[in-house]
C-alpha cells in the first residue's frame, strides 16, 4: 500500500523530470528521493513548471493561484536549491534544473543540516551505482553529452598551447564568469556518507554564473573571486583530479573537479567507455618507449584506467614492463604526462576534432533531438513561455546539420499528427 501512496504522489514529478533531454528513469528509488526532497504539495506543483525559464506570474496562472502564495513557494523552493532563481531582462525568474547537474548534486552541496544526507546518500547511491538506468540515460543515449573534460593547461607543451581554444581552458571559464562560488563535492560527500570516500579534497566544487549567484545567494555555496577558484585549481591538479564542466563554449555553469573513485563521470567513463558517456579534450597522450621505464605512476594516476603496464619484450631485461595506452578509454585530461618522473609522455592532437555545443539551449535542443524528446521543447503549452523562446530553439534547430534537421523534423512530425489525431480521432 504504501508503495502505491509513494508512487501516486511523486509519478507526476517523474514525468516531469523525464522531459528534460537527459531524463531520471522512474524506480522506487527515485520516488524516495524526491518523497526527501519535495512535500506532496510541492511535487503536484513542481510537475506543473515550465522546462524554459518562467516568472512569478506565470507560476500562479500555471497553479491557480495569486502571484504573492506563488512567490512565497518559489522562494522556498529556491532556498533550497531545487529551483534556481535569476534575472533576466530585468525580471525574477525561475528555473529547475535537471536532476544531474542539478539540484540532485545542491542536495549534498548544503550542510545546513535540514536533510537526512546520510539517507539521502544512501539512495542516491542505490539509484545511480546500483541500478544503474539513471546513469545509463544521463551518459550513453546519443552523441551530445551534458559534460566534457578540459584538459589539464600544466601538461601542455608550448606548441600545443598555442593550439587550445579559450573555451577549453578551464582558467578562461574561471577568469570571465559573472560569479563564482564553491560548494561541496557531492560525489565525494555522497561517498563519506557510505564509508568511501577517498582523501581528495571535498570544498573544490565550482559553479559560475547564474547558477553560482543563486547558491551563493541561499548558502549553498561560498563566493569566491578569480584568484582563490584559480588556486584552487591548482590544487585540484595536484590531487590529480579531472576538471569535468557543462559541455558549452558560452558561460560554462559547472566544473567539477573529479577523483576515479568517488565521482559518477568518472565511473561511467569507466563502465560505458565504448558509448562515449565523457567528451573527451581534443588530445592524447603519446608514450616513448625508449625512455619508458614502467615505473606504473601513470598507470596509478589515470582515473579511467586508459593506462596498463605489459611486457616491454626487452630480450635483455625479460621482466622489464612499459606502459600502453587504450585510446577508446583516453579522456585526454593530461593527468598521466604531468605525473611520469621520466618525461615519457607528451600530448598530441586527437585526429577527429571535438565538436562543443555553443551554449546550453544548443547542447539542450541536440540532446533533445538525439534522445527523441525535442517535441517537449516544443510542442508541450507549460513550455512556450514566450514566441522568443520557441523561435529561439527553432533558430538552433535551423543551424544543425542535415541528419540532426531530418531526426527533429521528423519528431516534429510525429508530434504533430499525434496531436492532431488525439484531438480530432477518426
Amino acid at each position: 500500500m504504501a508503495h502505491r501512496t509513494l508512487k501516486t504522489a511523486y509519478s507526476t514529478l517523474a514525468d516531469r523530470l523525464n522531459r528534460f533531454p537527459q531524463g531520471a528513469p522512474t524506480s522506487e528509488r527515485l520516488f524516495q528521493i524526491l518523497a526527501m526532497l519535495f512535500s506532496e504539495e510541492e511535487a503536484k506543483l513542481v510537475a506543473l513548471i515550465p522546462i524554459k525559464p518562467f516568472t512569478t506570474k506565470k507560476a500562479a496562472a500555471i497553479w491557480k493561484m495569486k502571484v504573492s502564495e506563488a512567490q512565497k513557494i518559489l522562494d522556498s523552493l529556491a532556498e533550497r536549491a531545487i529551483l534556481v532563481d535569476m534575472e533576466q531582462h530585468g525580471r525574477q525568474h525561475y528555473v529547475l534544473p535537471p536532476p544531474m547537474a542539478g539540484f540532485f548534486e545542491f542536495s549534498l552541496m548544503r550542510v545546513q543540516g535540514n536533510l537526512d544526507q546520510k539517507v539521502l546518500s544512501e539512495l542516491f547511491y542505490d539509484y545511480l551505482n546500483v541500478e544503474e538506468d539513471f546513469i545509463r540515460e544521463l551518459f550513453t543515449r546519443g552523441e551530445t553529452q551534458l559534460g566534457r573534460v578540459f584538459v589539464q593547461e600544466p601538461a601542455l607543451s608550448a606548441d600545443n598551447a598555442l593550439h587550445v581554444l579559450d573555451y577549453e581552458r578551464a582558467t578562461e571559464v574561471i577568469q570571465t564568469a559573472t560569479h563564482i562560488g564553491v560548494g561541496v563535492c557531492y560525489c565525494r560527500h555522497k561517498m563519506q556518507h557510505m564509508g568511501r570516500d577517498c582523501d581528495a579534497p571535498k570544498n573544490i566544487c565550482m559553479t559560475f554564473n547564474t547558477t553560482a549567484a543563486s547558491l551563493i545567494k541561499h548558502d549553498h555555496a561560498r563566493a569566491v573571486d578569480t584568484r582563490e577558484c584559480l588556486d584552487l585549481l591548482d590544487t585540484a591538479y595536484g590531487h590529480n583530479l579531472v576538471q569535468f564542466g557543462e559541455n558549452v563554449r558560452e558561460r560554462v555553469n559547472f566544473i567539477c573537479n573529479c577523483c576515479g573513485c568517488c565521482c559518477e563521470a568518472m565511473i561511467a567513463a569507466r563502465r560505458f567507455a565504448l558509448l562515449n558517456p565523457v567528451h573527451t579534450t581534443g588530445f592524447i597522450p603519446v608514450i616513448d618507449t625508449s625512455t619508458c621505464t614502467g615505473c606504473g605512476q601513470c598507470v596509478t594516476a589515470c582515473p579511467v584506467a586508459a593506462m596498463a603496464l605489459v611486457p616491454a619484450d626487452d630480450p635483455a631485461h625479460p621482466k622489464a614492463k612499459k606502459a600502453q595506452l587504450s585510446p577508446e578509454l583516453c579522456l585526454g585530461c593530461g593527468i598521466c604526462v604531468r605525473t611520469c618522473p621520466h618525461e615519457s609522455l607528451h600530448l598530441e592532437s586527437r585526429p577527429d576534432k571535438i565538436l562543443t555545443p555553443l551554449n546550453a539551449l544548443h547542447r539542450t535542443v541536440v540532446m533533445a533531438i538525439e534522445r527523441d524528446k525535442l517535441q517537449h521543447l516544443i510542442f508541450d503549452n507549460r513550455v512556450l513561455f514566450s514566441h522568443r523562446a520557441l523561435a529561439a530553439v527553432l533558430g538552433v534547430i535551423l543551424k544543425l546539420s542535415p541528419v540532426k534537421k531530418l531526426l527533429a523534423n521528423r519528431q516534429v512530425k510525429s508530434r504533430y499528427l499525434e496531436t492532431l489525431l488525439t484531438r480530432h480521432p477518426l
